[in-house]
């Protein structure tokens, strides 16, 4: 039976965030970290494309919470103690410089999530943090004033327990047989699986839109992008997210409608049409598109609403430039399925929030027990806000651990 005053269970970004902070603010604890896989950090190793997207340089709390489908009103509190900004002098105090890109996405200056890793397994050595791998969690219970962790391989006991085990199916069990509330996982960020002739051949074409679920109050906007098997980008992650229960209920089985126009309505879209007819009586239709987004997308669409790329301005009939407008504002695509959005899978669930204090991060459940990163029924969009979700609370925790 190996003894430690912490044991943390989960090698990834909560897990070693929780670590590095414990022991820097009381270096005498005694703190371990179990990991069930070969390698810790994994996660972290495959975000953002391999280059790590620390956070968002949303520096105000009230702000920040808007990016949380779930988990907007119980981070408010912790992102006001620990929030973007914060995140950025930690790592420059740990020798790692961040950057700022175009969308607000945060990423260490060498483009490489390595530097994170190294940063992290750099600070752990050098606190004396025990690191032990392929240690799957078989039981956790509570005996005296200890907490035991048997593994498939041995036996662990602490005064305190951090989980930070991510969406963990096993972990949710075993909290939930010791009297923690788990919500039900679903995916969220995922991308729609949509086959249609008007998308056809536009893989990588990607454009501002505006785009809501039929039937549901679901609707976003953003740059849309085509795909060899659907629709992704911003706009629609960001209804799945937002979505992920309602669109798990419906099986991933929806429609959708596309204003490829974002902000313009149907009526405003039939004059400017009939100005565009007067204006170019004598050219092909074809020759150039009048809207912000490619050319391919707007001969695509001309050819959805019966139009020849050949036709003449003048010869567009009030029945063709009805169904052009249509086509541009409020064209539905049918969506059967969705796939996992890079390797940024998500899942919305986790243990009940109302459980958490979340001015300590504490379980209210269970003594001594504490949680950061997405274990929690916290899920946020992409771009930085999941890992800013595991640093503020792997900060919180260490300072009231």
């Amino acid at each position: 039976m190996q003894t430690f005053d912490i044991i943390i269970i989960g090698g990834g970004a909560a897990g070693f965030f929780s670590a590095i902070n414990i022991v820097e603010k009381n270096p005498r604890l005694k703190v371990a970290i179990l990991e069930r896989g070969k390698e810790c950090l994994s996660k972290v190793k495959v975000s953002g494309g391999g280059r790590c997207n620390v956070t968002h340089a949303c520096f105000v709390p009230n702000d920040l919470v808007k990016f949380y489908p779930r988990g907007e009103k119980e981070l408010k509190g912790p992102f006001h103690q620990f929030c973007s900004g914060d995140t950025i002098e930690w790592f420059e105090k740990h020798g790692v410089e961040l950057k700022i890109e175009e969308d607000g996405r945060m990423f260490p200056i060498t483009d490489s999530s390595q530097t994170i890793i190294d940063c992290f397994e750099k600070a752990v050595h050098e606190l004396g943090i025990k690191v032990f791998t392929s240690q799957s969690v078989q039981s956790l219970f509570h005996e005296g004033r200890v907490w035991k962790v048997e593994t498939q391989k041995e036996q662990f006991q602490a005064e305190k327990i951090v989980l930070a085990t991510g969406s963990n199916p096993k972990i949710w069990e075993l909290l939930h047989q010791l009297g923690h509330t788990i919500v039900p996982p679903v995916p969220s960020l995922f991308t729609f699986n949509i086959k249609d002739v008007r998308i056809k051949d536009l893989m990588g074409v990607s454009t501002e839109v505006f785009v809501k679920v039929k039937n549901s109050k679901l609707a976003a906007s953003g740059p849309l992008l085509i795909t060899h098997w659907g629709m992704s980008g911003p706009a629609i992650l960001r209804l799945s997210a937002w979505g992920a229960r309602e669109l798990f209920d419906k099986n991933y089985q929806f429609s959708i409608q596309i204003n490829w126009l974002k902000d313009q309505s149907f009526e405003d879209v039939m004059e400017m049409l009939q100005d565009l007819k007067l204006e170019n009586a004598k050219k092909n239709i074809d020759k150039f598109c009048p809207f912000a987004f490619p050319k391919r997308l707007w001969e695509n669409i001309l050819i959805a609403a019966s139009i020849t790329l050949e036709t003449k301005w003048a010869d567009l009939n009030k029945k063709q430039l009805q169904k052009l407008a249509e086509e541009l504002t409020v064209a539905t695509y049918q969506v059967n399925g969705k796939s996992t959005f890079k390797e940024e899978f998500v899942t919305a669930g986790g243990i009940d929030l109302k459980e958490i204090n979340f001015k300590t991060m504490q379980s209210k459940i269970l003594p001594h027990v504490f949680f950061a990163g997405e274990i929690l029924n916290i899920d946020a969009i992409t771009g930085g806000f999941n890992f800013q979700n595991a640093w503020t609370g792997g900060f919180i925790l260490a300072e009231n651990i």
